[in-house]
């Protein structure tokens, strides 16, 4: 029977699946590929507020019923796929949809993995060089879009998923004081002392501890990646540890150098070097 529920909500090429599958090896925990739970709720809240049929009966009740709905039917979906305790959801929309989930799951916690921008954008821009043979829409010669490094780069922080969108959804968070609610955890961090930061983790969702295996994350969850190309890659290493900076060469210090002024408030809220 589940007990408790997490949320992961992180940043791409930032550690997420990563993370999912060291947690997964607590037998208390049933840790989730990207997860579908949290459009399926928002769009429950649509129906709900635009539904005449329930517009037109007794509010009050109505208001009670919508949020045992939401919340039972999150609970009622991961205790007919696992016995497990404990369940850690990954979707990027948890965090920014924080106040919706706090209205019918008191207190949700929201784990949020980021990353030096800089690395983040050199790995898309790596996925993209590797996957020359598929066609993705970020490289159009006949409208000249995306014929260069430097066009790229600003198109995966402006117009292209995966990245544009958690950008704004960290700012926003940090504006509107959610961010002081959730827990952040630097990827590079992470790859240099993984035990740390998991007791960091195990404090904030107040679960006992395990002690996990950082040499051996075995594949818990599976996703494919036919349908994120070219940037999804949701599969992990056996070992946990550093992974080198190298957006300087892939990027060129220049688009590194942009990056870091269009979002200096990233690199001041996470302590990242310039």
């Amino acid at each position: 029977m589940v007990e408790k529920i997490f949320f992961q909500s992180s940043m791409p090429r930032a550690g997420s699946t990563l993370l999912q599958n060291v947690m997964a090896q607590n037998p208390d925990i049933y840790a989730t590929p990207t997860s579908g739970i949290c459009d399926v709720l928002l769009n429950l809240k649509a129906h709900f507020n635009n539904s005449l049929e329930f517009k037109a009966q007794d509010l009050d009740l109505m208001e009670a019923g919508k949020k045992g709905f939401y919340k039972e039917g999150m609970f009622g979906f991961y205790n007919n796929i696992t016995d497990r305790k404990y369940i850690i959801d990954k979707c990027r929309g948890w965090s920014v949809t924080y106040d919706f989930v706090n209205y019918f799951y008191p207190d949700p916690k929201v784990i949020i993995m980021v990353r030096d921008l800089r690395a983040i954008v050199s790995s898309l821009e790596k996925k993209f060089r590797q996957n020359q043979h598929l066609e993705n829409g970020i490289q159009n010669w006949t409208e000249m879009k995306g014929t260069t490094v430097d066009k790229r780069v600003d198109l995966y922080l402006n117009e292209a998923p995966p990245l544009n969108a958690p950008i704004d959804i960290i700012y926003d968070i940090i504006l509107r004081k959610i961010a002081q609610k959730c827990l952040f955890i630097k990827f590079e961090d992470f790859t240099t002392d993984p035990e740390s930061q998991m007791k960091r983790i195990y404090n904030y969702v107040e679960i006992p501890y395990y002690k996990h295996d950082f040499d051996n994350v075995q594949q818990f969850t599976y996703e494919n990646d036919v349908f994120y190309r070219p940037f999804g890659e949701h599969f992990v290493r056996g070992k946990i540890e550093p992974v080198p900076d190298d957006y300087l060469s892939v990027l060129g210090k220049h688009n590194c150098d942009y990056i870091t002024q269009k979002y200096a408030w990233y690199y001041k809220v996470f302590n990242y070097k310039i």
